[in-house]
């Protein structure tokens, strides 16, 4: 399967779920402006803003383990030669797009959110086991081993 954006999968994914960054408290898609430039950043036409506000937060669920309904999206398919075309304009599109693609790869799984509740960036686990739990061990990996060992002393 091919896709007509050049970003589409793991990556385009990942970035899109980190729109949002619980930790410092910021929306990239808050407003029309903010959502524009993202999506020209990579590749893509914005779209409906609420219709993506919608799709990024199914997928965030999604990815988290959660059970979410996905806002309905255009997505065009063509044939080729020896390919199937996967066709995503705008943001919205390609984030399901990308989610297709992994779940039909089998690799959906190991795009994660951030275990660190002051966290949930999204990230790409490649470790080989598919066990990763934080974005980064040396923040919030040790921020959290730090919380439960003071948790078990006071406990």
């Amino acid at each position: 399967m091919r896709t007509n954006a050049p970003e589409l999968g793991a990556d385009f994914l990942v970035a899109f779920l980190n729109t949002l960054d619980v930790e410092d408290g910021t929306d990239r898609l808050a407003d029309d402006a903010g959502f524009a430039a993202w999506a020209g950043e990579h590749g893509v036409q914005p779209g409906d803003r609420a219709e993506t506000l919608g799709v990024r937060e199914a997928l965030r669920a999604i990815v988290d383990g959660e059970e979410a309904s996905l806002p309905p999206v255009g997505l065009t398919t063509s044939c080729g030669e020896h390919a199937v075309e996967l066709r995503a304009r705008t943001a919205a599109e390609a984030a399901v797009a990308s989610s297709v693609v992994l779940s039909i790869q089998g690799k959906l799984r190991r795009v994660k959110l951030c275990g660190g509740e002051d966290c949930r960036w999204a990230f790409y686990d490649e470790s080989r086991n598919g066990s990763r739990q934080w974005c980064s061990m040396e923040i919030c990996g040790n921020r959290q081993k730090a919380r439960t060992y003071r948790a078990k002393r006071e406990g």
